[in-house]
């Protein structure tokens, strides 16, 4: 199968560091290729494949010396996808509702996964205009907000279970990854951990200070008046945004991963590769953390601090080999690109037989203007 998946050039694939989408693909045309498909991968100059790299730009927008316009160079990566479109027997796009448009001008069939949160007034309206696209959510959860849009399907993001370490948590702290932002709730974890008495490394990308937009401007705020004051606790280590090997390590020794978000994450790609580690979560029951944890087996959900606290008490009844195995049989990378296979030949399927079926269609004269002679 020919495969082409678009991927965001703000960032590389996969990313040095942060970054879940990019991670994403990376796994998913690495797996697809693995098993004999010939995938092709939009995506900046600095990505790292084992699929071929078109190259849309030489290196990822963030590093940019001067000010970009990201918009701009994903219309012209889209374009060139529509353009070179013959090429391939499914495209698929993780560039979100951006490439919605471009999928009706392709010479092949597109999917769209959804990666981010779709509870925005306005998206409601561009689903009811885009009716015809087909759409992949990472959760069930995430589908909440647009039930009425053309889901194909619901895919979980995998992670490399195999290459994983399996640890026991002999470093008996608590880990957060994440961002610094209010609805990662940062400062919900750093007080569940002081609570309980336990060291807590916070493996997160800090907000700029210097930017400006009302997000960045939120998450540098929250930072100063919530969590630089918290850091003064003897046992809040701060570590800063890591690298996946770092971020194994800490997984690997870890007595539980603290993911107390705030909002209605789409996924939650930290809590799998936690698992896949043999660490389990401690997490608020909020977007996809009722589908990826099972409560007692793979973690604990909880709403407060105090919950919080109690769950870190009885973390050591969770069996960390059934973490591992849960991270194996449903969230690896083989079993999300299988399931995307099966997404892209269902896709594939309906497209060769509506284009059949239109071939087949006699001409229809019905609706042709009469043709007038003129009276000699």
């Amino acid at each position: 199968m020919r495969i082409a998946q678009i991927a965001p050039v703000v960032e590389s694939v996969p990313p040095a560091k942060y970054g879940g989408t990019e991670r994403v693909i990376a796994a998913l045309s690495n797996e697809l290729t693995a098993l004999g498909h010939e995938v092709t991968v939009y995506a900046s100059g600095d990505s790292t494949v084992d699929a071929n790299l078109v190259p849309v730009v030489d290196r990822a927008l963030w590093k940019s010396e001067k000010p970009t316009s990201d918009l701009l160079f994903h219309l012209a990566e889209l374009a060139r996808v529509i353009r070179e479109s013959d090429q391939f027997d499914i495209i698929h796009s993780h560039l979100d509702c951006l490439a919605f448009p471009f999928a009706r001008m392709s010479k092949a069939p597109m999917v769209h996964t959804m990666h981010g949160r779709l509870d925005l007034p306005e998206l409601r309206l561009l689903t009811d205009e885009f009716r015809d696209v087909n759409l992949v959510s990472i959760s069930s959860s995430q589908r909440r907000p647009l039930p009425a849009a053309n889901w194909v399907a619901t895919v979980y993001n995998g992670t490399l279970v195999e290459s994983a370490p399996f640890g026991r948590g002999d470093g008996g702290y608590l880990v957060f990854l994440g961002r610094i932002s209010p609805e990662k709730g940062v400062a919900m974890a750093i007080d569940a951990a002081i609570g309980a008495g336990l060291p807590l490394k916070i493996a997160a990308r800090m907000p700029l200070e210097h930017v400006d937009n009302p997000w960045v401007k939120q998450d540098w705020a929250y930072f100063c008046d919530e969590i630089r004051p918290r850091l003064a606790n003897p046992l809040i280590e701060f570590v800063g945004e890591v690298d996946d090997a770092a971020k194994r390590d800490l997984l690997k020794d870890a007595r539980a991963l603290l993911f107390p978000i705030d909002w209605p994450e789409p996924f939650g790609l930290a809590m799998v590769e936690a698992l896949a580690c043999g660490t389990p979560v401690i997490a608020r029951p909020l977007g996809s953390v009722p589908e990826l944890i099972e409560e007692g087996r793979t973690g604990f959900m909880c709403w407060t601090v105090d919950e919080m606290i109690r769950a870190c008490e009885r973390i050591d009844t969770i069996d960390r080999r059934a973490c591992r195995v849960a991270a194996e049989t449903r969230f690896s990378h083989r079993v999300m690109a299988e399931a995307y296979l099966a997404v892209y030949r269902s896709l594939i399927g309906e497209w060769q037989t509506a284009r059949a079926v239109e071939f087949a269609r006699p001409a229809d004269y019905s609706t042709e203007r009469p043709i007038l002679i003129p009276k000699l």
